[in-house]
């Protein structure tokens, strides 16, 4: 007793001196230690707090979330005391009988176990002054070990030292801290853990890379402590700890929404997305962590329970879809106040060859679903009206690139059909006819006004980008019919909280109103789609389906009320699919959430805006069939028509102006005179095998008494005119009889351009 006496008092004196030699002893506190632990992972959290995503930021170490000691298994808790310091709760920081006793053993060279208490063992976790170096800690760090583990249990309680060594300790190799273990090796939450997995938890802490064997040896002897010895089965315990040591369930990521996970870590970044972009690295994930500490938990707008169904709704159609080459989709869902994401679907998970490939963000082809915006504005403009009647018949159209021959999907022609049906119907040859008015440059400005971010120009795509030649994201292409719900009001998305949406006017409100009308009218797609289609929904929904070039994408887009959703379905790839339609690809996926939104909410028609009106409206007849049946027509007020005829001595079956139409500004039907070539934005050469003074541009007009101004002055009379080209750009005016302006075009001409073959002679486009 006499020496261990002079132990323990040698013991105290070089404690004292330690003290006296380090006087500014910084203890954290508890509260600091827990606000300081950063998981390796972050938690994507829903609107309402419910974890969504996790995705691994820390590639250095495998650490999990903190758990509070009532988490924690109480199996666990009496392992680890048991195997590492039995008596925890009777010493104040030093197990002196064990400092004692370990003195006594190295005097002898007698193998005992370690004096070092959980006290002691976290104050080295805490402060690296006192962490062991490969050779061991040395004796001053022993002592500063000591005094620390005294001075924080004078601050802390012997729970909180419980809790902390819990979540700090290294387990076995990447693993720090028992979430991370318990997940791993066991595949469960730590409160879950038995006796034999606290067993073998407890004798990784001892030697964290052992062999199996000599953990499952050293977990044997930690359970005999807890259970009778008989009833300790080693041998079962030996093949239990090797088959638990090779598991890996703790994956780096797991969770409902791992591309809107990426985008939200990205964005700490980078503040604004960039549309289109691959997904962030895992160096920059670090980044965003390493940016602000807030960045483990990241709140999104997303709805946990509709993310959850977006999900198996989109992977249980693509298995249905599996033996038509179709393995991807996506799916968006916004609020259309607040334009926040409330569910974001990047791919098909386990069904996709390219799963981390962000089918939201990714850019593809539209196909038809850009044809609502190309209407509304030919509506704005006042160029048609939803009643006018469009062509739908073999066209050919002139292009720098030579002849442009738009189709129909089932490239059948329906012949002369209103605005209504052809945009409804989805018809394309309409569509480029209403382009050619339009212009593709002002085509091109107006999907930019709604958040398209078209990469190039007007002129680039041409008139096919009325099918949907572009490319744009599934996101921002949602957004755009978001702005068709609003009312043509545009406002940017968010994923995180937007209550106040900074709203501009892209669309005129008047003819949002009328497209959107018309998306949501069953009959008007009845020629394509049937009367009663699965874009049909009990409660009120606009929506509208597009298929890309060799059926490569499919979309299903549309709104409601409060919500608007949009679906792609196609390959990642870029592979085409098999005999996929646009009722049978992404629009039940589309029909499957809308339902599951309105469930219980209803959805009904917005109110009009001012200046549109609604009148009854009947159609001629061509052939001695009427072309559509009488029905109420929305119009921009002024333009309103109650009879839409042909006239019958018309042998080219073009329309003319209806009976009753005022103030139309230029319509392939019911106009008062419209130009018809050349198009708006054509930019032509002089030949230069031609003398100048030989070439001659040709212009075309509907109507009567006209009268055509080139820059302002009169150069010819009558539906046909003939001018002398001459360098520079021009503004060509149709004059009504009442001098009022009916239509206006401008054009380019260029003093030299590539030289041509004789026999072509004359002038041609240049470009578009």
């Amino acid at each position: 007793m006499g020496l261990r006496t002079t132990i323990r008092s040698s013991s105290i004196a070089l404690l004292l001196i330690a003290a006296c030699a380090r006087p500014a002893w910084a203890i954290a506190t508890f509260d600091e230690v827990k606000r300081e632990f950063r998981p390796s992972d972050t938690l994507i959290l829903d609107r309402n707090g419910e974890v969504i995503q996790r995705l691994r930021t820390d590639n250095t170490v495998r650490r999990g979330q903190w758990v509070a000691l009532p988490d924690v298994s109480p199996a666990l808790r009496t392992a680890l005391v048991l195997s590492e310091d039995k008596r925890f709760y009777e010493h104040s920081g030093v197990d002196w009988r064990a400092v004692s006793s370990a003195a006594w053993g190295n005097l002898w060279n007698t193998k005992t176990r370690g004096a070092s208490t959980l006290s002691m063992q976290l104050a080295g976790l805490l402060d690296d002054d006192w962490r062991a170096a490969a050779g061991g800690r040395s004796v001053t760090q022993k002592i500063g070990q000591t005094v620390a583990a005294q001075l924080m249990e004078r601050s802390w309680r012997k729970d909180q030292i419980l809790e902390a060594y819990l979540n700090l300790v290294s387990f076995r190799g990447e693993m720090v801290g028992i979430d991370a273990l318990s997940r791993t090796l066991f595949g469960k939450a730590a409160h879950g853990l038995d006796e034999r997995e606290a067993a073998i938890a407890a004798a990784l802490v001892r030697a964290p890379n052992a062999k199996a064997a000599q953990v499952a040896q050293r977990a044997c002897g930690v359970l005999k402590t807890m259970q009778a010895p008989a009833k300790v089965d080693c041998e079962g315990l030996d093949m239990f700890a090797t088959a638990a040591l090779q598991r890996r369930s703790f994956e780096a990521n797991g969770g409902v929404a791992p591309h809107l996970a990426r985008r939200l870590l990205a964005m700490t970044v980078r503040p604004e997305p960039v549309e289109g972009s691959p997904a962030p690295k895992a160096s920059t994930l670090r980044q965003a962590q390493d940016r602000s500490s807030s960045a483990q938990t990241v709140v999104s707008t997303v709805r946990a329970p509709l993310q959850r169904f977006a999900v198996q709704t989109l992977t249980q159609h693509l298995r249905e879809l599996r033996g038509r080459h179709v393995e991807d989709g996506a799916i968006a869902v916004l609020d259309n106040a607040t334009g926040e994401v409330l569910a974001w679907v990047g791919s098909s998970g386990v069904l996709s060859g390219a799963a981390d490939v962000d089918g939201v963000m990714a850019l593809r082809q539209p196909g038809s679903t850009l044809k609502p915006f190309l209407y509304a504005q030919a509506i704005a403009e006042r160029r048609i009206t939803a009643a006018s009647l469009l062509d739908d018949s073999s066209s050919q159209i002139q292009t720098a690139g030579g002849l442009y021959i738009p189709q129909n999907y089932d490239r059948q022609f329906k012949g002369l059909v209103s605005t209504r049906t052809a945009l409804g119907a989805s018809l394309n040859v309409p569509a480029v006819r209403t382009l050619v008015m339009v212009s593709p440059d002002a085509f091109h400005k107006q999907l930019q006004a709604v958040g398209l971010p078209l990469r190039e120009t007007g002129d680039y795509y041409g008139y096919s980008m009325a099918l949907g030649s572009s490319e744009v994201s599934l996101l921002s292409l949602t957004n755009a019919y978001r702005t068709l719900a609003n009312g043509g009001r545009f406002s940017t998305w968010a994923v995180a909280a937007n209550p106040k949406p900074v709203f501009k006017q892209a669309i005129d409100s008047r003819a949002a109103f009328i497209a959107t009308d018309i998306l949501s009218d069953p009959l008007a797609r009845a020629r394509t789609f049937g009367t009663d289609s699965v874009l049909a929904t009990r409660f009120w929904t606009a929506v509208k389906t597009g298929t890309s070039k060799d059926m490569r994408d499919n979309w299903a887009v549309g709104y409601s009320q409060r919500y608007t959703v949009g679906v792609w379905v196609g390959n990642a790839s870029g592979a085409p699919m098999w005999d996929v339609s646009g009722t049978s690809g992404a629009a039940p996926v589309w029909a499957a959430l809308m339902n599951h939104l309105h469930k219980i909410e209803p959805s009904h028609a917005p109110l009009p805006p001012p200046g549109v009106v609604q009148v009854r409206t009947s159609f001629g007849t061509q052939a001695g069939q009427q072309l559509e049946a009488p029905r109420s027509e929305w119009f921009l007020k002024g333009t309103e028509q109650s009879l839409v005829a042909m006239n019958s001595g018309a042998g080219s079956a073009r329309p003319e102006r209806a009976e009753g139409q005022k103030g139309l500004k230029d319509a392939p039907t019911g106009t008062a005179g419209r130009i018809t070539a050349p198009a708006n934005g054509t930019i032509l050469a002089l030949d230069p095998d031609i003398p100048p003074n030989r070439q001659r541009l040709s212009f075309s007009a509907e109507g009567r008494n006209l009268r055509w101004q080139m820059d302002g002055k009169v150069f010819a009379r009558g539906a046909q005119a003939q001018w002398l080209p001459w360098p520079g750009r021009h503004t060509v005016q149709l004059i009504g009889d009442k001098a009022e302006v009916l239509d206006e075009i401008r054009i380019e001409v260029r003093g030299a351009g590539v030289k041509k073959v004789a026999q072509q002679g004359g002038t041609r486009p240049a470009s578009k």
